[in-house]
């Protein structure tokens, strides 16, 4: 039986967290006009748009490991509204060449804690097979799996990765190619949205 002690990971993509989120990264702001809603406390996007590009490209690059992708996205700044950024990151992630996207599934390392919410009976024995069938996809793929589990419920995320990484392990190398660009799309919008909207 397993533990009740297992550590739990956060609910974002199958992937190490990076070591800290991206607001992290970004250098204060300079003092915003008195009296307006940024002087009390500039959320991420504001940070992103005011932050040196060094300083803007090293937070983005926690978001996804292409540096063309996180160059991009710097060089388009000033966004309005996350919603801009969003879709630019979108744009970007679309244009991808293959040694972008081998870039970027680079940066990206399976997480060595459990899913958080996978506990039970059995769920020793299910994250074995997962271990087992990331090893094998490694070794077919020869980079790591990565899936987008923005949106699934706790409980439900052992039962996803164990499916689609058996499903995934049937795609020819190009297929899978092109699904692991889309969950890396997927990821780096969720992981862009979280920036946005962070408060320091």
């Amino acid at each position: 039986m397993q533990p009740s002690n297992i550590p739990a990971a956060p609910p974002t993509p199958l992937r190490t967290p990076r070591p800290a989120t991206p607001s992290q990264k970004l250098p204060p702001l300079p003092s915003p006009p008195p009296g307006s809603a940024a002087a009390a406390r500039p959320t991420g996007l504001d940070r992103l748009n005011g932050a040196p590009a060094d300083a803007a490209e090293a937070a983005l690059l926690l978001c996804c490991g292409s540096r063309r992708w996180a160059r991009r996205l710097v060089a388009h700044r000033p966004y309005p509204d996350p919603e801009a950024l969003l879709a630019a990151a979108d744009e970007a992630s679309y244009d991808l060449t293959a040694a972008d996207l081998d870039e970027a599934l680079a940066g990206e390392t399976v997480s060595p804690q459990p899913l958080v919410g996978a506990r039970g009976p059995g769920t020793l024995a299910a994250h074995t097979a997962l271990r087992a069938a990331h090893a094998e996809y490694e070794r077919q793929f020869r980079h790591v799996f990565v899936i987008c589990l923005d949106g699934f419920r706790d409980t439900e995320l052992l039962n996803v990765v164990l499916t689609a990484v058996h499903d995934r392990l049937g795609n020819e190398p190009e297929e899978e190619r092109a699904v692991a660009a889309d969950e890396l799309r997927r990821i780096a919008g969720g992981r862009l949205a979280r920036l946005a909207a962070s408060r320091d």
